[in-house]
């Protein structure tokens, strides 16, 4: 991994002003998000737009870069230390393939519905694979592999505004409608953590229709999570980094080899609970800091160019994220 891969060129003094405003605004939105139950993602998306005007001071530039992107990548690599190969094979051959059709079908409508639309591909990736795999989480993932070209700061706060909005929504209603269709704690749980958004979300709900449901919506959310780096290597193929780029000149990044590597020695048992907890932690408040810096950084004209449109993608994902997952308990789950 090269120097840059770490610390941008400005260097460690570059970075410390910038970095110094994300940390104390995030700590406020923690404090926000602690005291009155809001999600931590949308605190410290508001607290970062709020901060906004700071955006163009060249002396924080290096340090809100530096959060919203190599923290970010670090991020992405902890949160593997959450999934384990056994949570997936617990499954069942019959409930993974339907987690993994509702994550394919679901980024694949993403980007279809983008395009007819008029945005691009890109953008509709970023929706889709929001929608279909952990919500904020991997919609800053995508927009790191991305790149800021295809996927600019303002697109990127556009998904988090409107995954959050969702996935809090998502939360409340989509237990009543379990209730409704009558499933039982395993249909539930399946529907709950095949289709919410974010992870928190995903087993809350889940755990207020009942324990046991809370328990299965928990992996098979943790089994959506483990497609984020598959997912981001099917969009590094299918939405080249440059018109007329060739597949085989792609270099897979460094973020999403150190996912697969580390859900890999998750898996062996060899990492001690306490470390493993850690990992989890840090990814929560590494993401965060990349929440916040990209709210801080976000063209705030740009985020109302497009009006209302951009939402209609995220929107339609997560319907078709929601048919999926309750066909599947449905018909599926027993």
């Amino acid at each position: 991994m090269s120097e840059s891969a770490v610390f941008p060129a400005a260097g460690v003094r570059g970075i410390l002003p910038g970095l110094a405003v994300t940390v104390l605004a995030t700590l406020a939105a923690a404090y926000v998000s602690d005291h009155y139950g809001a999600p931590l993602t949308l605190m410290c998306l508001l607290f970062g737009l709020a901060l906004n005007f700071l955006g163009t001071d060249v002396r924080l530039a290096p340090g809100l870069a530096f959060a919203s992107r190599t923290l970010l990548r670090w991020g992405i690599v902890f949160v593997a230390a959450r999934v384990t190969l056994g949570q997936i094979v617990e499954l069942g051959p019959i409930a993974l393939l339907a987690v993994i059709v509702v994550v394919g079908v679901t980024l694949s409508v993403g980007v279809l519905s983008a395009r007819l639309l008029g945005f691009t591909a890109a953008f509709g990736a970023l929706c889709g694979g929001a929608v279909a795999i952990c919500g904020a989480s991997a919609a800053m993932a995508f927009a790191s592999l991305l790149g800021e070209r295809r996927a600019s700061q303002a697109q990127l706060t556009l998904v988090l505004v409107g995954i959050s909005a969702m996935s809090a929504v998502a939360m409340t209603l989509y237990p009543i409608l379990a209730h409704h269709l009558n499933f039982d704690d395993l249909q539930a749980g399946f529907m709950l953590g095949a289709s919410i958004h974010d992870v928190a979300q995903s087993v809350g709900a889940g755990y207020s229709f009942s324990p046991a449901a809370g328990e299965t919506a928990t992996i098979v959310k943790l089994a959506r999570v483990a497609l984020l780096a598959p997912a981001m290597m099917a969009v590094a193929v299918f939405i080249p980094r440059e018109p007329g780029s060739k597949i085989a000149g792609y270099v897979l990044p460094w973020f999403v080899v150190g996912f697969f590597g580390l859900v890999g020695i998750n898996s062996l048992g060899v990492i001690p609970a306490a470390v493993a907890n850690a990992s989890v932690q840090a990814s929560t408040w590494l993401l965060a800091f990349a929440v916040t810096a990209t709210g801080v950084r976000s063209n705030m004209q740009s985020l109302t160019q497009e009006g209302l449109r951009p939402m209609l993608v995220i929107i339609i994902a997560t319907v078709v994220a929601l048919a999926l997952a309750a066909a599947a308990a449905a018909f599926l789950i027993a």
